[in-house]
């Protein structure tokens, strides 16, 4: 069997700080989804996997994409080629803000309307593994918390 490759709809396989795994899917670099979905052991089953909801879609460092085992590949579902949502927050003057997505829209917004969105960020990979630890071992993750909107 031939090895996967780095290309949108390949799942990778993470193991976490504490030995359990995580799962999640390339899109469209740098941007990578993660799945709610733990396991003790690893878990081969794409089907599986990808039934699972989706807990956060961020950008990845290529380097961390590299650390992490490719375990196959599926063309990506409708909900997952959707444009990325996120947003840019002026440093000098927080009600700044910019709300763009990966289909290169892009209109001024106020702190309030974002929300819930991810800040525009590239992660490391120390850093994923810990956001996603972190979310299922439901804990606040302090980076995550760093990047959300200011709002004051």
């Amino acid at each position: 069997m031939a090895k996967p490759k780095h290309k949108t709809g390949t799942f990778v396989r993470l193991m976490l700080a504490d030995g359990s795994f995580g799962y999640g899917r390339l899109l469209e670099p740098p941007h990578v989804a993660f799945y709610d979905y733990r396991t003790t052991g690893p878990d081969p089953d794409l089907d599986r996997i990808a039934s699972k909801p989706v807990l956060f879609k961020i950008a990845v460092n290529l380097l961390a994409v590299k650390a992490w085992e490719l375990i196959g590949w599926r063309a990506l579902e409708e909900h997952l080629t959707q444009p990325l949502v996120q947003f840019r927050q002026d440093v000098g003057d927080f009600r700044r803000c910019t709300i763009f997505d990966t289909a290169g829209n892009t209109r001024a917004a106020s702190p309030e309307e974002c929300v819930g969105l991810e800040r525009a960020a590239v992660w490391e990979q120390d850093s994923v593994e810990e956001r996603l630890l972190d979310a299922f071992l439901g804990r606040p993750n302090a980076a995550e918390e760093h990047l959300k909107v200011r709002l004051r």
